[in-house]
């Protein structure tokens, strides 16, 4: 299965140690690679954001229940997907915690043919996370490249400015805005205007 060769970690939170145990044993044995806490904020201290990864996490435990740590990662606006398990779970809890972006919720014992479709999905959709962040993150860095007037130059280009008139907004020569221009394009390493702005409209906090 093509998920399982993604490098991508799955985490379960869980203070049941049988059950970390017994969930670890069923995810290792198709071959996906295993994180087991025992609190939520052991958790928190060890993820880093960046890394492809899931997270299965119990609802209630003691200190930070997993409804609290889903709140604390939404905080840190991180998109890792996760599922619930739980002994006590009911339906608005359940529609709460989707409506947050949980990917589902598991009531124990849970049917392990649903949780390993479930974690199949998970994975799927934590690599297409990785994939954008990692694209976000370059786009962010060659965009940091550019000099002040570039970004300025830039910025015009963005908003559909001609070469006269940026020309005429940052009291330069059309000549200058077109050196400007050819060293924006050869930095972005683009051809066209096109995808030009499409780097330059994913700039992190405006996409």
């Amino acid at each position: 299965m093509s998920s399982t060769q993604i490098p991508c970690t799955i985490f379960i939170v869980d203070d049941d140690e049988a059950v970390r145990d017994s969930l670890r044993w069923l995810l290792e044995a198709n071959g996906y690679r295993v994180k087991c806490f025992a609190a939520a904020e052991e958790f928190l201290q060890h993820y880093e954001p960046d890394l492809a990864g899931v997270l299965i996490v119990d609802v209630r435990m003691p200190g930070m229940s997993g409804l609290e740590l889903q709140e604390a990662l939404i905080a840190r606006k991180s998109t890792i997907p996760m599922v619930f398990i739980t002994g006590h779970g009911d339906v608005p809890m359940a529609v709460s915690t989707m409506k947050k972006g949980a990917v589902d919720f598991l009531e124990k014992p849970f049917n392990e043919a649903d949780l390993r479709a479930i974690v199949a999905r998970m994975i799927d959709q934590a690599a297409n996370l990785a994939s954008q962040a990692a694209q976000q993150r370059n786009h962010d860095e060659v965009l940091s490249r550019l000099t002040a007037r570039e970004q300025q130059v830039l910025e015009r280009i963005v908003a559909g400015r001609l070469n006269k008139q940026i020309a005429g907004d940052l009291n330069i020569s059309i000549k200058t805005v077109e050196a400007h221009r050819a060293n924006i394009m050869e930095k972005l390493e683009v051809t066209t205007v096109a995808d030009l702005m499409k780097i330059a409209l994913t700039k992190s906090g405006e996409n």
